[in-house]
């Protein structure tokens, strides 16, 4: 069992042929609700390459959360640990997409609500895990709530530090996997992130868009390519390299050979509209490895 924590939101999504300056307005291509939140997300990614998962969050008591809840029940996500807050507004992401790129503005809502009491209560919960997600868009006390049961446990903890500004250095003694974008690696550790590499040898990956992760095995630094693909959608691409890396470390794969197979899934879900929506399936992404081979 692959248990994830963290967000669920519903993402709001606008496409645009150009972003707006400030004080302008433009007209959008399009616009569309769809089930998002990294946490959400990464479960999503898990669950449709045929692991057991089941998902710790909130939500609020209103429609957004009400179809949420069923998306997740719908790609066999167990939902039972999703507590409805009342007084407190289902998480949002208002995406903005526009010439092959996005940016995102979350609204937590509910998502907040998952305090460390709340972890505490479901202790035995994590504590079935073979291995645990989790990501920054929940409270900080929280997040280490989280890793300090599951490294008293050793409870392999993959931790995607999103967004960087949520980031403590306190994590990194009890994540097992640590897995920024580039972006987000140069905002926690600097420029030269290579150095940081160096310290904590196969422990943090960075990912790094269509030119693939690179990361230090001890020895050399570790660069593996990023797929070739037909970007139509880079929202959620993060997300299912995090799911489909815990995924393959959940099976046992080779480190290196992991990060190979992650990669891989995110190159395919570039290729479909809404973070979930291009989600590969095994078999979609093993014929992707094959394909290199």
């Amino acid at each position: 069992m692959i248990t994830v924590i963290g967000s669920l939101n519903m993402d709001l999504v606008v496409e645009t042929k150009g972003l707006p300056k400030q004080g302008e307005t433009n007209f959008g291509k399009s616009f569309a609700t769809m089930p998002g939140g990294k946490g959400a997300n990464q479960a999503v990614s898990v669950s449709r390459l045929g692991a057991d998962v089941q998902f710790i969050g909130c939500i609020g008591e209103d429609l957004f959360g009400n179809e949420l809840l069923k998306n997740l029940k719908n790609e066999n996500i167990d939902t039972k640990n999703i507590q409805t807050v009342k007084n407190s507004s289902t998480g949002i992401a208002n995406i903005l997409l526009s010439e092959g790129d996005n940016r995102i503005i979350v609204i937590p809502g509910a998502n907040y609500e998952l305090t460390s009491q709340k972890i505490i209560s479901k202790k035995d919960t994590i504590l079935q895990s073979k291995m645990v997600i989790i990501q920054l868009e929940i409270p900080a006390n929280t997040v280490l709530k989280v890793l300090e049961i599951c490294h008293t446990a050793n409870i392999p903890v993959l931790l995607n530090p999103a967004p960087a500004s949520s980031f403590s250095m306190d994590y990194i003694d009890y994540a097992t996997f640590i897995t920024p974008n580039e972006t987000e690696c140069k905002d926690i550790f600097g420029v030269n992130y290579e150095k940081a590499l160096e310290l904590y040898p196969n422990q943090l990956i960075v990912t790094k868009g269509k030119s693939g992760a690179q990361y230090f095995d001890g020895i050399e630094h570790k660069f593996i390519k990023g797929f070739k693909t037909n970007v139509i959608d880079t929202t959620g691409a993060g997300d299912t390299f995090n799911g489909a890396f815990a995924f393959a470390i959940s099976r046992q794969y080779p480190f290196n050979d992991a990060v190979e197979f992650a990669n891989a899934a995110a190159s395919l879900s570039v290729e479909k509209f809404g973070a979930q929506g291009g989600m590969p399936s095994l078999q979609l992404v093993m014929k992707r490895v094959a394909s290199r081979i």
